[in-house]
C-alpha cells in the first residue's frame, strides 16, 4: 500500500509538471525600438507611421511604443503585425506616460570637467615658474653669465639680449592660450554645478501598448500608424508665361508644397507624401432645422422684484434672421472613421509621393518641394475696368488637368522671364478653370471719357429731379497681333421704386448683361485686330423725387 500510495504522488507531481509546461506563457512586455518610416502630410494635420522589429516569444506579449507625441489622436490609431509565425492582434491601449528625466552622465561630465581644469592648472604653473626663471636669468648681472663666472664680453649682450626676448615671447602666447582653455572650463564647470540645483525637468509623452499572440517564436514587424495635429502643408504655385511674342503662349504651372510641424518628434530619413484631403474638417454636412416667423410682441411688464432677473432674448429681425450664419455642430472628436472611409484615393483624395526620403525637423522650421506640372496652351485675354482703372491687364485661363484639385494659395507669376508679382489661386476642382493675371499690358491702350451729362432742377414741388450720364470707352491694339479683349463697366442699381434708373439707348449692347452674377455690372468682349480700335458707349438716366437726397454705396460681394 505504501509503494502504491507513493507512485500515486509521483504520477500527480509528473501530470502537475506536464500541465504546466503545457500553459500559455504568461505575457511579457518588449519595448519596441521604432522608427518613423514613412509620413502623409494633410493640410491640417499629418499621419505618422513607425516600423519596429520585434523578436516575439511564443504565446502572449505585450509591445510598447514609448515616447510618442502628446498631440496623438488616440481615436486614428492602427496595428499591423507580420512575423515568421502566425500571431494575432490584441487590445491596443495608448496612455499618458511621464519619461523619466535623464542625466546622460551629468555627474560624469563634471568630473572630467574637473580633472581636465586641474590638468591645465599644472600647465599654468609649469608655464609661471618657466617665466619666472627667464626673468630672473635676464636680470642677473653680466659676471654670472658666463661659464667662467667671468662678465660677458659686450659682443655677446645681443645675443643674450634676443634669447630672453624670444623665450619670453614664446611664453607669453603660452600662457594666453593655456589662460583661455582654464576660463572656458571655469564656465563649463559654473554652468553644470547650476544645473545641478536646478529641479530635474521631465517630458509627458504618450505610449501605445499593443498585445500580440503568436504560435512560435520568430521574428517579426509591427507597424503603428497615428494622427498628429502641429503639422501641415501649404500649397504655392509658380505660374511662367511665355508670350512667344506672337500671341501664342505657353505656360507653366509648377504646384509645390510647404511643409513644417511641430508634433515634438523630428521626421528623419521619411518617406513623406502630401495629401489634399482635408483630415480634421467635419464627417457630414451641418443639419437644417426649420425657422419659423412671427410678429414681435412686446414683452408683459414685470413685477420690480423680477426686473433684476435675466430677460428673454428679444426675437430678431426678420432681415438679421435671414442673414445671420447657422453655427454648425462642433466636429466629432473621434475621427479615425473618416480616415478609413478614403480609401479610394483616385475618387476621394489625390496624394503626392516625394521623390526619394526626406527630413522635416520638428521644430517649425518649413520646407518646399516641388510635387508637379501642369503645362498647357493658355487662352489669353485683355481685361479691364476703365471707370476704376484704364490699364488693360493681361489674363490667362489655367485647367486643372490632373486629378488633384489645385487648392488655394499665393502665385509667384513670371511673364517672359520677368517677375511680374504674387497673385492668389481659388480653389480649382479637377477639369475646371480660372483666369490668372500676368500683370499690365502696355500695348493696349484704354480711355474712358465722359460724353454727357445732364441734371434738371425741378421748377415746383413735389416734381421729380433727373440725371443723365454718358461715357464712351476707346480701346486700341497697339500689337501686331489680334487680342481679344474683356471691357467690365456697371451703371448703378436701385431697390427703392421711387428711384428708377433707365439704360440709355445710345448703350453698346453688353455681351454679358450680367457679370458673375451682380446686377448693374456688365461686360463687352470682342476681338480687336492689329493697330484696331473700338468705342463702347455707356448711358444711364436715373429719376427720383426732388425732394429726396440720393446715396450711393458700393456691395463688395454685389448684388445678386
Amino acid at each position: 500500500m505504501a509503494v502504491q500510495s507513493s507512485r500515486r504522488r509521483l504520477l500527480t507531481a509528473c501530470s502537475a509538471l506536464t500541465s504546466m509546461s503545457a500553459a500559455p506563457a504568461l505575457a511579457a512586455d518588449i519595448e519596441a525600438q521604432s522608427k518613423i518610416d514613412s509620413v502623409t502630410v494633410y493640410p491640417d494635420a499629418a499621419a505618422v507611421t513607425r516600423v519596429a522589429g520585434v523578436d516575439f516569444p511564443a504565446g502572449s506579449s505585450t509591445v510598447v511604443f514609448r515616447g510618442l507625441p502628446m498631440g496623438l489622436d488616440p481615436a486614428s490609431l492602427r496595428v499591423s503585425a507580420k512575423g515568421d509565425a502566425a500571431m494575432s492582434i490584441g487590445a491596443v491601449e495608448t496612455r499618458v506616460a511621464p519619461e523619466a528625466p535623464r542625466d546622460g552622465g551629468f555627474e560624469a561630465r563634471l568630473k572630467a570637467t574637473r580633472s581636465e581644469r586641474e590638468g591645465w592648472q599644472s600647465t599654468l604653473d609649469a608655464l609661471e615658474a618657466k617665466k619666472a626663471m627667464i626673468v630672473r636669468f635676464s636680470q642677473a648681472g653680466p659676471e654670472k653669465l658666463s661659464p667662467d663666472s667671468k662678465p660677458l664680453d659686450i659682443g655677446q649682450w645681443t645675443g643674450a639680449w634676443d634669447t630672453v626676448g624670444q623665450g619670453l615671447a614664446k611664453i607669453g602666447d603660452e600662457l594666453i592660450a593655456a589662460r583661455a582653455k582654464a576660463r572656458g572650463l571655469d564656465d563649463q564647470i559654473a554652468a553644470l554645478e547650476q544645473s545641478r540645483q536646478k529641479p530635474a525637468q521631465s517630458k509627458t509623452t504618450r505610449e501605445a501598448a499593443v498585445a500580440i499572440d503568436a504560435a512560435d517564436a520568430g521574428k517579426g514587424e509591427v507597424t503603428l500608424t497615428y494622427r498628429v495635429a502641429d503639422a501641415g502643408w501649404q500649397p504655392a504655385y509658380d505660374a511662367r508665361l511665355d508670350t512667344n511674342a506672337g500671341g501664342k503662349a505657353a505656360l507653366e504651372l509648377a504646384r509645390r508644397a510647404t511643409v513644417s510641424q511641430r508634433t515634438g518628434e523630428d521626421w528623419t530619413d521619411v518617406a513623406l507624401s502630401v495629401s489634399t484631403t482635408r483630415a480634421r474638417r467635419g464627417a457630414q454636412a451641418p443639419e437644417v432645422y426649420t425657422q419659423r416667423l412671427s410678429f414681435y410682441e412686446a414683452p408683459a411688464p414685470v413685477a420690480m422684484a423680477a426686473r433684476n432677473a435675466p430677460a428673454p432674448m428679444a426675437a430678431q429681425s426678420l432681415a438679421k434672421s435671414m442673414d445671420a450664419p447657422k453655427e454648425a455642430a462642433p466636429a466629432p472628436q473621434r475621427q479615425a472613421e473618416e480616415q478609413q472611409a478614403q480609401l479610394d484615393a483616385g475618387a476621394y483624395q489625390a496624394s503626392f509621393q516625394i521623390p526619394g526620403r526626406v527630413g522635416i525637423p520638428g521644430d517649425g522650421s518649413s520646407k518646399g518641394f516641388r510635387i508637379s506640372t501642369i503645362k498647357l496652351t493658355p487662352d489669353l485675354l485683355i481685361r479691364a475696368a476703365p471707370s476704376l482703372d484704364p490699364t488693360a491687364y493681361l489674363q490667362a485661363r489655367i485647367v486643372d488637368s490632373e486629378d488633384a484639385p489645385l487648392l488655394p494659395g499665393p502665385v509667384n507669376i513670371t511673364r517672359d522671364g520677368e517677375f511680374v508679382g504674387v497673385s492668389r489661386l481659388g480653389l480649382v476642382a479637377p477639369g475646371d478653370s480660372t483666369d490668372v493675371g500676368f500683370g499690365a499690358d502696355d500695348r493696349v491702350k484704354i480711355t474712358r471719357d465722359p460724353v454727357k451729362r445732364k441734371e434738371n432742377e425741378p421748377s415746383w414741388i413735389g416734381s421729380t429731379k433727373t440725371e443723365q450720364r454718358e461715357y464712351k470707352t476707346v480701346v486700341k491694339n497697339l500689337h501686331p497681333f489680334a487680342v481679344k479683349v474683356n471691357i467690365v463697366d456697371r451703371i448703378p442699381i436701385s431697390e427703392n421704386t421711387a428711384i428708377v434708373i433707365d439704360q440709355g439707348p445710345t448703350t453698346t449692347p453688353p455681351t454679358d448683361k450680367i457679370v458673375d452674377g451682380k446686377r448693374g455690372v456688365m461686360g463687352w468682349t470682342f476681338d480687336l485686330a492689329p493697330n484696331a480700335d473700338k468705342s463702347i458707349t455707356l448711358a444711364w438716366r436715373m429719376k427720383w423725387p426732388a425732394d429726396r437726397d440720393v446715396t450711393s454705396d458700393i456691395l463688395p460681394g454685389g448684388s445678386k
